[in-house]
Protein backbone atom coordinates (compact mmCIF):
# COMPACT_ATOMS: atom_id res chain seq x y z
CA UNK A 1 0.00 0.00 0.00
CA UNK A 2 1.53 3.29 -1.00
CA UNK A 3 1.68 6.08 1.54
CA UNK A 4 0.18 9.43 0.70
CA UNK A 5 2.76 12.04 -0.13
CA UNK A 6 5.47 10.72 2.20
CA UNK A 7 9.12 10.53 1.06
CA UNK A 8 10.95 7.15 1.43
CA UNK A 9 14.04 8.35 2.13
CA UNK A 10 16.02 5.21 36.32
CA UNK A 11 14.44 1.72 36.14
CA UNK A 12 15.59 0.04 39.36
CA UNK A 13 18.78 -2.01 38.99
CA UNK A 14 17.12 -5.19 40.26
CA UNK A 15 14.39 -5.02 37.62
CA UNK A 16 16.85 -4.36 34.78
CA UNK A 17 19.06 -7.21 35.98
CA UNK A 18 16.17 -9.67 36.28
CA UNK A 19 14.96 -8.96 32.74
CA UNK A 20 18.44 -9.17 31.23
CA UNK A 21 19.25 -12.37 33.08
CA UNK A 22 16.05 -14.04 31.97
CA UNK A 23 16.65 -13.11 28.32
CA UNK A 24 20.20 -14.48 28.43
CA UNK A 25 19.18 -17.73 30.12
CA UNK A 26 16.37 -18.58 27.73
CA UNK A 27 16.90 -20.80 24.71
CA UNK A 28 16.08 -18.90 21.49
CA UNK A 29 12.44 -19.98 21.30
CA UNK A 30 11.66 -20.87 24.92
CA UNK A 31 8.70 -19.30 26.72
CA UNK A 32 9.26 -18.67 30.44
CA UNK A 33 7.03 -20.68 32.72
CA UNK A 34 4.03 -19.01 34.32
CA UNK A 35 5.84 -18.37 37.58
CA UNK A 36 8.76 -16.63 35.84
CA UNK A 37 6.39 -14.38 33.89
CA UNK A 38 4.42 -13.63 37.04
CA UNK A 39 7.59 -12.76 38.95
CA UNK A 40 8.57 -10.27 36.25
CA UNK A 41 5.05 -8.85 36.27
CA UNK A 42 5.21 -8.47 40.05
CA UNK A 43 8.51 -6.57 39.73
CA UNK A 44 6.95 -4.30 37.12
CA UNK A 45 3.91 -3.64 39.29
CA UNK A 46 5.85 -2.95 42.48
CA UNK A 47 8.17 -0.48 40.80
CA UNK A 48 5.32 1.27 38.99
CA UNK A 49 3.76 2.36 42.28
CA UNK A 50 0.33 1.71 40.76
CA UNK A 51 -2.83 1.07 42.73
CA UNK A 52 -3.79 -1.74 40.37
CA UNK A 53 -2.42 -3.30 37.19
CA UNK A 54 -3.47 -5.92 34.66
CA UNK A 55 -1.01 -7.71 32.41
CA UNK A 56 -1.76 -9.84 29.34
CA UNK A 57 0.91 -11.77 27.42
CA UNK A 58 0.22 -13.67 24.21
CA UNK A 59 2.87 -15.86 22.61
CA UNK A 60 1.82 -18.14 19.77
CA UNK A 61 -1.31 -19.84 21.16
CA UNK A 62 -0.44 -19.29 24.81
CA UNK A 63 -2.13 -16.56 26.86
CA UNK A 64 -1.02 -15.34 30.30
CA UNK A 65 -3.09 -13.00 32.46
CA UNK A 66 -2.48 -11.64 35.93
CA UNK A 67 -3.97 -8.88 38.04
CA UNK A 68 -1.87 -7.03 40.61
CA UNK A 69 -2.69 -4.71 43.49
CA UNK A 70 -6.23 -3.50 44.10
CA UNK A 71 -9.22 -2.54 41.99
CA UNK A 72 -9.41 0.68 44.05
CA UNK A 73 -7.53 2.02 47.07
CA UNK A 74 -8.28 -0.16 50.11
CA UNK A 75 -10.67 -2.41 48.17
CA UNK A 76 -8.52 -5.50 48.91
CA UNK A 77 -9.77 -6.92 45.62
CA UNK A 78 -7.34 -8.00 42.88
CA UNK A 79 -8.13 -6.86 39.31
CA UNK A 80 -9.61 -9.63 37.16
CA UNK A 81 -9.98 -10.31 33.44
CA UNK A 82 -13.41 -8.63 33.66
CA UNK A 83 -12.24 -5.43 35.37
CA UNK A 84 -13.15 -2.43 33.22
CA UNK A 85 -10.22 -0.39 31.89
CA UNK A 86 -9.87 2.91 30.08
CA UNK A 87 -7.81 2.22 26.95
CA UNK A 88 -7.04 5.92 26.47
CA UNK A 89 -4.96 6.44 23.32
CA UNK A 90 -4.84 2.74 22.48
CA UNK A 91 -8.21 3.68 20.97
CA UNK A 92 -6.27 5.12 18.02
CA UNK A 93 -5.11 1.72 16.77
CA UNK A 94 -8.73 0.59 16.64
CA UNK A 95 -9.47 3.64 14.48
CA UNK A 96 -6.66 2.80 12.08
CA UNK A 97 -7.82 -0.82 11.97
CA UNK A 98 -11.12 0.44 10.58
CA UNK A 99 -9.26 2.83 8.26
CA UNK A 100 -7.18 0.07 6.67
CA UNK A 101 -10.25 -2.10 6.16
CA UNK A 102 -12.04 0.73 4.37
CA UNK A 103 -8.91 1.37 2.28
CA UNK A 104 -8.71 -2.31 1.33
CA UNK A 105 -12.27 -2.25 0.04
CA UNK A 106 -11.66 1.13 -1.68
CA UNK A 107 -14.32 2.96 0.31
CA UNK A 108 -11.64 5.51 1.18
CA UNK A 109 -8.02 6.12 0.14
CA UNK A 110 -5.13 7.23 2.30
CA UNK A 111 -4.56 10.27 0.09
CA UNK A 112 -8.19 11.39 0.30
CA UNK A 113 -8.38 14.87 1.77
CA UNK A 114 -10.15 15.56 5.04
CA UNK A 115 -12.01 18.31 3.17
CA UNK A 116 -13.74 15.63 1.09
CA UNK A 117 -15.47 14.33 4.22
CA UNK A 118 -16.08 17.64 6.01
CA UNK A 119 -19.60 18.70 6.99
CA UNK A 120 -21.32 20.95 4.42
CA UNK A 121 -19.98 24.50 4.53
CA UNK A 122 -16.95 23.67 6.69
CA UNK A 123 -13.53 24.54 5.23
CA UNK A 124 -10.54 22.53 6.44
CA UNK A 125 -7.41 24.71 6.76
CA UNK A 126 -4.43 23.91 4.58
CA UNK A 127 -0.83 25.01 4.40
CA UNK A 128 0.63 24.69 0.91
CA UNK A 129 -1.41 21.49 0.51
CA UNK A 130 -4.49 19.95 2.18
CA UNK A 131 -4.60 17.45 5.03
CA UNK A 132 -5.11 13.80 4.02
CA UNK A 133 -6.43 10.82 5.97
CA UNK A 134 -2.92 9.35 6.06
CA UNK A 135 -1.57 12.50 7.69
CA UNK A 136 -4.30 12.42 10.34
CA UNK A 137 -3.34 8.78 11.07
CA UNK A 138 0.42 9.45 11.29
CA UNK A 139 0.31 12.66 13.38
CA UNK A 140 1.65 14.67 10.43
CA UNK A 141 -1.44 16.80 9.70
CA UNK A 142 0.00 19.99 11.24
CA UNK A 143 -2.84 20.07 13.77
CA UNK A 144 -2.09 20.66 17.46
CA UNK A 145 -2.24 17.99 20.14
CA UNK A 146 -5.52 19.23 21.63
CA UNK A 147 -8.34 21.53 20.63
CA UNK A 148 -7.98 23.30 23.97
CA UNK A 149 -8.83 22.82 27.61
CA UNK A 150 -12.12 21.16 28.43
CA UNK A 151 -14.66 23.13 30.45
CA UNK A 152 -14.38 22.71 34.21
CA UNK A 153 -15.80 19.44 35.61
CA UNK A 154 -16.05 17.85 32.14
CA UNK A 155 -15.76 14.06 32.34
CA UNK A 156 -12.62 12.55 30.85
CA UNK A 157 -12.73 11.76 27.12
CA UNK A 158 -16.02 13.58 26.56
CA UNK A 159 -14.49 16.73 25.02
CA UNK A 160 -14.44 17.92 22.30
CA UNK A 161 -17.57 16.58 20.67
CA UNK A 162 -18.25 16.55 16.91
CA UNK A 163 -19.91 19.96 16.78
CA UNK A 164 -17.21 21.63 18.88
CA UNK A 165 -14.27 20.39 16.84
CA UNK A 166 -15.83 21.22 13.48
CA UNK A 167 -16.69 24.70 14.72
CA UNK A 168 -13.06 25.10 15.86
CA UNK A 169 -11.23 23.60 12.87
CA UNK A 170 -11.89 26.17 10.09
CA UNK A 171 -10.31 28.94 12.16
CA UNK A 172 -7.00 27.15 12.76
CA UNK A 173 -3.58 27.80 11.27
CA UNK A 174 -1.64 24.58 10.77
CA UNK A 175 1.65 24.26 12.71
CA UNK A 176 3.44 22.80 9.70
CA UNK A 177 2.88 21.76 6.10
CA UNK A 178 0.98 18.44 6.17
CA UNK A 179 3.30 15.45 5.77
CA UNK A 180 6.49 17.26 6.82
CA UNK A 181 6.53 17.15 10.65
CA UNK A 182 5.08 14.83 13.26
CA UNK A 183 3.23 16.42 16.18
CA UNK A 184 1.25 14.00 18.32
CA UNK A 185 -2.40 14.97 17.91
CA UNK A 186 -5.50 13.67 19.62
CA UNK A 187 -7.89 15.95 17.76
CA UNK A 188 -6.53 14.61 14.44
CA UNK A 189 -7.76 11.11 15.29
CA UNK A 190 -11.20 12.35 16.27
CA UNK A 191 -11.38 14.11 12.91
CA UNK A 192 -10.24 10.87 11.26
CA UNK A 193 -13.12 8.95 12.83
CA UNK A 194 -15.46 11.75 11.69
CA UNK A 195 -14.17 11.27 8.13
CA UNK A 196 -14.74 7.51 8.25
CA UNK A 197 -18.24 8.12 9.55
CA UNK A 198 -18.92 10.53 6.68
CA UNK A 199 -17.47 8.15 4.07
CA UNK A 200 -19.66 5.23 5.16
CA UNK A 201 -22.75 7.15 6.29
CA UNK A 202 -22.54 5.13 9.51
CA UNK A 203 -22.23 6.30 13.09
CA UNK A 204 -18.54 5.75 13.84
CA UNK A 205 -19.19 3.70 17.00
CA UNK A 206 -21.46 1.40 14.98
CA UNK A 207 -18.86 1.19 12.21
CA UNK A 208 -16.14 0.12 14.67
CA UNK A 209 -18.43 -2.49 16.16
CA UNK A 210 -19.43 -3.81 12.74
CA UNK A 211 -15.93 -4.00 11.23
CA UNK A 212 -13.78 -4.91 14.24
CA UNK A 213 -15.37 -5.51 17.63
CA UNK A 214 -18.25 -7.81 16.68
CA UNK A 215 -16.26 -10.12 14.36
CA UNK A 216 -13.70 -10.56 17.16
CA UNK A 217 -16.41 -11.04 19.80
CA UNK A 218 -14.94 -8.21 21.90
CA UNK A 219 -18.20 -7.72 23.74
CA UNK A 220 -16.81 -5.68 26.64
CA UNK A 221 -15.08 -3.07 24.47
CA UNK A 222 -17.30 -0.03 24.19
CA UNK A 223 -17.84 3.73 24.36
CA UNK A 224 -21.09 3.14 26.25
CA UNK A 225 -20.37 1.28 29.52
CA UNK A 226 -23.46 0.19 31.43
CA UNK A 227 -23.89 0.42 35.19
CA UNK A 228 -22.63 -3.12 35.78
CA UNK A 229 -19.48 -2.52 33.75
CA UNK A 230 -18.84 0.79 35.53
CA UNK A 231 -18.98 -0.97 38.90
CA UNK A 232 -15.91 -2.92 37.74
CA UNK A 233 -13.86 0.08 36.56
CA UNK A 234 -10.37 0.17 38.05
CA UNK A 235 -9.87 3.25 40.22
CA UNK A 236 -6.52 4.87 40.98
CA UNK A 237 -5.36 6.99 43.90
CA UNK A 238 -6.88 10.22 42.59
CA UNK A 239 -10.36 11.37 41.69
CA UNK A 240 -10.49 10.86 37.93
CA UNK A 241 -14.14 11.45 37.29
CA UNK A 242 -17.13 9.33 36.36
CA UNK A 243 -17.47 6.25 34.20
CA UNK A 244 -19.65 7.54 31.40
CA UNK A 245 -20.28 7.56 27.66
CA UNK A 246 -17.17 8.65 25.73
CA UNK A 247 -18.36 8.58 22.13
CA UNK A 248 -17.27 12.22 21.73
CA UNK A 249 -13.62 11.05 21.47
CA UNK A 250 -14.30 7.79 19.68
CA UNK A 251 -11.35 8.18 17.32
CA UNK A 252 -8.68 9.17 19.81
CA UNK A 253 -9.21 7.94 23.34
CA UNK A 254 -12.70 6.95 24.44
CA UNK A 255 -12.70 3.14 24.42
CA UNK A 256 -13.24 1.05 27.54
CA UNK A 257 -12.26 -2.62 27.55
CA UNK A 258 -11.17 -5.55 29.71
CA UNK A 259 -8.10 -7.76 29.90
CA UNK A 260 -10.18 -10.61 28.50
CA UNK A 261 -11.04 -8.62 25.39
CA UNK A 262 -7.47 -7.36 25.05
CA UNK A 263 -6.19 -10.93 24.93
CA UNK A 264 -8.43 -11.39 21.86
CA UNK A 265 -7.07 -8.14 20.39
CA UNK A 266 -3.43 -9.19 20.90
CA UNK A 267 -4.03 -12.49 19.12
CA UNK A 268 -5.62 -10.59 16.24
CA UNK A 269 -2.69 -8.15 16.04
CA UNK A 270 -0.16 -10.99 15.93
CA UNK A 271 -1.84 -12.70 12.97
CA UNK A 272 -0.75 -10.34 10.21
CA UNK A 273 -0.44 -13.29 7.84
CA UNK A 274 -4.22 -13.80 7.85
CA UNK A 275 -5.83 -10.42 7.03
CA UNK A 276 -9.43 -11.39 7.75
CA UNK A 277 -11.61 -11.37 10.86
CA UNK A 278 -9.03 -13.56 12.67
CA UNK A 279 -5.95 -11.44 11.83
CA UNK A 280 -5.17 -7.82 11.11
CA UNK A 281 -3.02 -7.81 7.98
CA UNK A 282 0.33 -6.17 7.44
CA UNK A 283 -0.86 -2.82 6.06
CA UNK A 284 -2.25 -1.72 9.43
CA UNK A 285 1.13 -2.15 11.16
CA UNK A 286 3.45 -1.10 8.32
CA UNK A 287 5.90 1.81 8.43
CA UNK A 288 4.60 4.75 6.42
CA UNK A 289 7.15 7.40 7.38
CA UNK A 290 10.83 7.30 8.30
CA UNK A 291 11.74 9.80 11.02
CA UNK A 292 14.72 10.95 8.92
CA UNK A 293 12.22 12.21 6.33
CA UNK A 294 10.55 14.54 8.84
CA UNK A 295 11.63 18.08 9.61
CA UNK A 296 10.91 17.37 13.28
CA UNK A 297 8.83 15.14 15.53
CA UNK A 298 7.31 15.74 18.95
CA UNK A 299 5.42 13.38 21.22
CA UNK A 300 6.17 10.07 19.49
CA UNK A 301 9.00 8.84 21.72
CA UNK A 302 7.25 7.99 25.02
CA UNK A 303 8.30 4.33 24.76
CA UNK A 304 11.59 4.71 22.85
CA UNK A 305 13.23 6.41 19.92
CA UNK A 306 11.05 5.88 16.83
CA UNK A 307 12.52 4.16 13.79
CA UNK A 308 9.26 4.28 11.85
CA UNK A 309 5.84 5.88 12.04
CA UNK A 310 2.79 3.87 11.10
CA UNK A 311 -0.95 4.35 11.10
CA UNK A 312 -1.26 5.04 14.80
CA UNK A 313 1.69 2.73 15.55
CA UNK A 314 5.32 3.57 16.39
CA UNK A 315 8.23 1.26 15.52
CA UNK A 316 11.34 0.86 17.70
CA UNK A 317 14.62 -0.58 16.37
CA UNK A 318 15.18 -1.46 12.68
CA UNK A 319 12.52 -3.66 11.09
CA UNK A 320 15.09 -6.43 10.43
CA UNK A 321 16.15 -6.61 14.09
CA UNK A 322 14.85 -9.65 16.04
CA UNK A 323 14.06 -7.23 18.88
CA UNK A 324 11.99 -4.88 16.67
CA UNK A 325 8.93 -3.58 18.54
CA UNK A 326 5.68 -2.14 17.23
CA UNK A 327 3.95 -0.20 19.99
CA UNK A 328 1.25 2.21 21.10
CA UNK A 329 1.15 4.15 24.33
CA UNK A 330 -1.81 5.59 26.18
CA UNK A 331 -2.55 7.51 29.34
CA UNK A 332 -5.16 9.66 31.02
CA UNK A 333 -7.98 9.65 33.58
CA UNK A 334 -5.75 7.86 36.09
CA UNK A 335 -4.48 5.17 33.68
CA UNK A 336 -1.35 4.30 31.75
CA UNK A 337 -1.89 1.73 28.98
CA UNK A 338 0.46 0.06 26.54
CA UNK A 339 0.56 -2.50 23.74
CA UNK A 340 3.85 -3.80 22.35
CA UNK A 341 4.38 -6.47 19.68
CA UNK A 342 7.45 -8.48 18.68
CA UNK A 343 6.66 -10.42 15.51
CA UNK A 344 9.97 -12.29 15.39
CA UNK A 345 8.85 -14.34 18.40
CA UNK A 346 5.10 -13.92 17.82
CA UNK A 347 4.76 -12.26 21.22
CA UNK A 348 2.64 -9.32 22.36
CA UNK A 349 1.80 -7.69 25.67
CA UNK A 350 -0.88 -5.39 27.06
CA UNK A 351 -0.45 -3.46 30.30
CA UNK A 352 -2.92 -1.16 32.05
CA UNK A 353 -2.01 0.45 35.37
CA UNK A 354 -3.82 2.97 37.56
CA UNK A 355 -2.23 5.87 39.39
CA UNK A 356 -0.71 5.24 42.79
CA UNK A 357 -0.36 7.73 45.65
CA UNK A 358 3.32 8.44 44.93
CA UNK A 359 5.08 9.10 41.63
CA UNK A 360 7.95 6.61 41.20
CA UNK A 361 9.70 8.10 38.12
CA UNK A 362 9.38 4.71 36.39
CA UNK A 363 8.77 4.94 32.64
CA UNK A 364 6.22 2.14 32.44
CA UNK A 365 6.51 1.93 28.65
CA UNK A 366 10.29 1.44 28.68
CA UNK A 367 9.95 -1.12 31.46
CA UNK A 368 7.24 -2.96 29.54
CA UNK A 369 9.53 -3.14 26.48
CA UNK A 370 12.14 -4.91 28.60
CA UNK A 371 9.45 -7.23 29.91
CA UNK A 372 8.28 -8.05 26.36
CA UNK A 373 11.77 -8.86 25.09
CA UNK A 374 12.57 -10.94 28.15
CA UNK A 375 9.42 -13.01 27.68
CA UNK A 376 10.32 -13.36 23.99
CA UNK A 377 13.81 -14.59 24.90
CA UNK A 378 15.56 -11.57 23.39
CA UNK A 379 18.07 -9.09 24.80
CA UNK A 380 16.74 -5.76 26.10
CA UNK A 381 16.75 -2.54 24.12
CA UNK A 382 19.81 -0.32 24.46
CA UNK A 383 19.30 2.36 27.13
CA UNK A 384 17.75 5.59 25.85
CA UNK A 385 19.78 8.81 25.94
CA UNK A 386 19.19 10.77 29.17
CA UNK A 387 16.53 13.46 29.14
CA UNK A 388 15.77 16.28 31.56
CA UNK A 389 13.43 15.17 34.33
CA UNK A 390 9.85 16.30 33.82
CA UNK A 391 7.50 16.93 36.69
CA UNK A 392 4.44 14.72 36.69
CA UNK A 393 1.02 16.28 37.08
CA UNK A 394 -2.38 14.71 37.63
CA UNK A 395 -4.44 13.65 35.85
CA UNK A 396 -2.21 12.20 33.14
CA UNK A 397 -2.81 13.46 29.64
CA UNK A 398 -3.52 10.73 27.17
CA UNK A 399 -0.78 9.90 24.69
Amino acid sequence: MRPARFPRSLIALLFVWSLSALAQDLPPAALPDIQAVNNLGTDLFLQSGSTGMVLVVVRDNQVFFHGYGETAPNSHQIPTQDSLLRLCSLTKIFTTDVLTKLVAEKTVHLDDTLQRYAPPGKVVPKRIRPITLAELATHTSGLPRELGNAPRDTAHFTFPDYRTRWRWLPNQRLRSTPGTSALYSNVAFDLLSDALQSATHRQYAALLAERTLNPLHMQQTTFFPNAEQCRHLLIGAHDDGPCTTTEATAGSSGLYSTAGDMAIWLKYLLRTDVPDSSGQGTSAQSIYILPADLVRQKGLDHAGEPTGVGLGWIHILPADSPSHIIEKTGGGAGFETYIAINHSRNTAIFVAATDGPVYTHLNLFNAANKFLLAVAGLPPLPPPPPKPAARRTHPRRHS
